[in-house]
């Protein structure tokens, strides 16, 4: 596994911004971004429980990276969060996401954030497309993915 350079002031994982969530987020050999986080009292929605704008955050953050992590410089225009059970402040999710598939126009996303007994709490699916006047060039249908 390989820890990923942070992104400075990223609001899920920059360290330059102080009002980051402060993620670390890890790279597996098969290419799956991986993190475990403990939310806590900043990301409170129902009492006892995570807000799911804090959850859906998390998710596109990680499934961004694993698109950016396949060297394609894209956006998110489209999110699905399905939230499954709630998830508990103070406890330890495990955070994961992997391209899916990678289209002419397209890459197709998806992601899950697991309780400590394993089970799934929210997935993700997300749909990302090139956005050269925010984060430069780069070309989709690069034969490498890179």
């Amino acid at each position: 596994m390989k820890q990923l350079s942070e992104h400075g002031s990223c609001f899920v994982c920059g360290t330059t911004n102080p009002r980051s969530l402060g993620l670390t987020w890890f790279e597996q050999e098969t290419g799956e971004i991986f993190a475990e986080f403990v939310f806590d009292l900043a990301q409170q929605g129902p009492p006892g429980h995570v807000h799911g704008g804090a959850s859906a955050a998390v998710l596109d953050e990680a499934m961004g990276a694993a698109v950016w992590r396949a060297g394609l410089r894209v956006v998110a225009v489209n999110l699905e969060i399905n939230y499954r059970r709630a998830l508990p402040l103070g406890e330890k999710v495990v955070i994961s996401a992997r391209v899916e598939e990678k289209q002419a126009r397209k890459v197709l996303t998806s992601g899950e954030m697991r309780l400590p007994d394993g089970s799934v709490a929210v997935t993700g699916r997300g749909i990302y497309v090139p956005a050269p006047h925010l984060v430069g060039q780069l070309k989709l249908d690069n034969p490498a993915g890179r």
